[in-house]
């Protein structure tokens, strides 16, 4: 079990005077957290017991900022389930983002009575502009760190997905889309690995943002998943050889809008017997068949069947153990929410660079999260994915620009 006792003159050996408190610390804290995760485990570094749960899986660096200074802490990792020590505030950076951004709406005069309501609750009276500054410049640094880290490896599967917010802009108000990219490697781990702010159906501004992830080493797409904006099909295909998974979530609703309320039951479970085969070849077979059989009473819902029925089962040309992540963006609708949670409490963001240091620090505590969690994906099943015979209608396959 961990050592429970210290040797203080092994601490006044590795720290000077002026460090002997924070050396203290540090030290304190990382007992506890091998006290919890030994607890968790069942069992102590290299102990065998029959009620040990998981192993440990190395460390993480977490910083700890106190009045002794900061606190360099390594937080241990495990195999399967996560831990997060109590005394660590997993959310700290976003919340300093969540401040930072109302703090610049407030001090611009453009924030609304709810912001206001929010800075009085804060006691942020009388911040000044260079408070402001300070704290927006740590935050962006960071953030941007994490945005534009290096790529390496294949990352076969890339889920896109855009969330609306509001900006000012030149005295208006106006929407723009925030496109969050996620991929899964082939260790079966799953990334943020980019977001990106602009018009939501301008091509020129899907094509630049998939670019920025190619640039950084973004390969080995095999299918990216997205719903149907308009421009990012051809921007896929302008940028990656791969193959296009239109959300199948959002295409359901969008097939039953050619439907009567009272029918969406019946329509949505034939459609999904189509979900429901072994692979690809039968899964369009039944489809056509569904199509057949919807046309005489909805004739328009046929027509929509037949002209995507290689988008919406493209997903079934790839492993069986893949595809229930695969078929739609659900697997990033919980990152979404809380995007949409961090971002309603500002409401109207004063300028572009506030939402990326908002959104980007809600991307940057999730992602590390991810992280200590179990693997996402099964890695075994990568290997099919060069063995099977994706269906050459369905791939994307103009050149790489």
């Amino acid at each position: 079990m961990t050592k429970t006792n210290m040797d203080l003159s092994e601490l006044l050996a590795k720290h000077d005077q002026g460090d002997f408190l924070r050396g203290i610390a540090e030290a304190v804290l990382q007992l506890i957290m091998e006290t919890d995760v030994e607890g968790i485990i069942g069992a102590g570094r290299h102990e065998r017991s029959g009620e040990r749960t998981t192993w440990r899986n190395g460390y993480r660096e977490r910083a700890l900022d106190t009045r002794l200074g900061t606190l360099n802490l390594r937080v241990p990792k495990l195999r399967q389930g996560s831990y997060f020590p109590g005394f660590l505030d997993a959310r700290k950076t976003s919340e300093q983002a969540l401040v930072a951004v109302i703090q610049e709406a407030w001090i611009g005069g453009v924030s609304t009575r709810r912001v206001d309501e929010l800075v009085q609750a804060m006691g942020l009276n009388g911040i000044s502009k260079s408070t402001v500054s300070k704290l927006c410049k740590d935050i962006d640094e960071r953030v941007g760190e994490f945005l534009n880290r290096p790529l390496t490896g294949d990352w076969p599967y890339v889920w896109l997905d855009a969330t609306y917010l509001k900006v000012r802009q030149g005295g208006r108000i106006v929407p723009v889309a925030a496109i969050i990219a996620v991929a899964a490697n082939t260790e079966g781990r799953r990334e943020i690995i980019g977001l990106g702010i602009g018009p939501s159906e301008a091509e020129t501004f899907w094509t630049e943002f998939l670019r920025s992830l190619r640039a950084r080493g973004l390969g080995g797409v095999r299918l990216v998943i997205s719903d149907a904006h308009t421009g990012l099909k051809a921007a896929i295909a302008r940028v990656f050889e791969a193959t296009w998974q239109r959300c199948r979530v959002h295409w359901i609703r969008n097939a039953l809008a050619h439907v009567s309320r009272g029918q969406h039951t019946v329509v949505a479970a034939a459609i999904r017997q189509a979900f429901d085969q072994p692979d690809r070849a039968h899964a369009g077979e039944t489809w056509r068949k569904v199509a057949e059989q919807l046309r005489p009473r909805w004739p328009k819902l046929a027509d929509l069947m037949d002209a995507s029925e290689h988008d919406v089962l493209a997903y079934m040309s790839f492993p069986r153990q893949h595809r229930t992540k695969l078929h739609s963006t659900n697997p990033i609708e919980r990152l979404n929410k809380e995007v949409k949670r961090r971002a309603d409490v500002v409401g109207i963001f004063p300028n572009e660079a506030s939402i990326m240091r908002l959104i980007g620090a809600v991307l940057f505590e999730q992602n590390d999260e991810w992280q200590t969690s179990s693997r996402y994906m099964m890695v075994e099943a990568f290997a099919q994915i060069d063995k099977e015979e994706i269906d050459p209608i369905l791939s994307i396959t103009t050149k790489a620009a």
